[in-house]
Parts: structure tokens; sequence; C-alpha cells
């Protein structure tokens, strides 16, 4: 597949796009093309989480994001929703003013390889999308029972 050009290369594929908590238990998934800009999607990740925070709840919580999702929309959004945004910039910025909750980003890694681990996720041989968000679905319960329950 190719883009507009001869030499633009569309990139084939899906990707997952994962929030979790802080021990690594996926909280929300959501599945786009790998052409898909990160920032596109950060808000419908962040709507689709499994379990709902109480209306009740007056105290926001933190956010750790990736450099990818640093524009001033996706900030405003997360702050619409009663989330402190910590978004990782360059090194240099963290070494001269160092943040109270630092970002977090090898939690999700590990998630994503946990998702790796399972084959049929690790290469995508399924044509429709619903099947695979279904598969990704099961490995989401998965890694949530091996975590809760087996410890």
């Amino acid at each position: 597949m190719t883009g507009h050009n001869p030499t633009d290369i569309s990139k084939l594929g899906s990707k997952r796009h994962i929030l979790t908590d802080k021990d690594g238990i996926p909280l929300s998934t959501f599945i786009t093309s790998a052409n898909t800009h990160d920032v596109t999607v950060a808000m419908n990740t962040i709507d689709n989480i499994v379990i709902k925070r109480p209306s009740k709840y007056k105290h926001k919580q933190n956010l750790c994001l990736d450099k990818t999702y640093h524009s001033k929309e996706v900030e405003q959004e997360i702050i619409k929703r009663r989330y402190i945004p910590h978004i990782r910039h360059r090194r240099e910025e963290e070494k001269l003013f160092p943040r109270k909750h630092p970002t977090r980003r090898w939690v999700v890694e590990r998630t994503n390889l946990w998702h790796n681990r399972f084959r049929k996720l690790f290469t995508r041989y399924e044509k429709k999308d619903e099947n695979y968000f279904g598969l990704v679905e099961l490995a989401n319960s998965l890694i949530i029972y091996r975590k809760l329950i087996l410890g």
C-alpha cells in the first residue's frame, strides 16, 4: 500500500492504545490503524475506561502520558476530565525541574509486552477489527486474572 506518491509508503497494521493503572492492569484499550497519530485517539482511550470514577470524586487523579500526547488541546481536555497531566518532556527539563510525580512510562510498556506474549496479538492474522478487538479484550482479561488472582 502506498501513499500519495511512490516514495511515501504508509504503515500497514494496527496499533493498540492502552491506558493502565499504576500496576499495569489495562483499564482501557482502543485499536486504530498503524498510521493514525496518537493525539487523535487520546480522548477516546480515556473515555473508554472500563471502571468509571464516581461522580462525587472531588480529587484529581494523576495521568502519565508520553511526549506524543503533548498538545494544548489534549492537555485542556485532560484537565477538564479532572486529571493532572504528567507529560514527559525532554530529559534536560526533567533534570532542571524535577517533578513531585515523575512519569512512569515503563508500566505501559510492560503491559504492551504482556500483550505481545499472546501469539494472536503479536502478529495480527484477523481481517475483521471486531475479532482482533475481542482477542485483545480476552488478553486483557487474562492479564487481570493473572495479576489480581494469581498474584
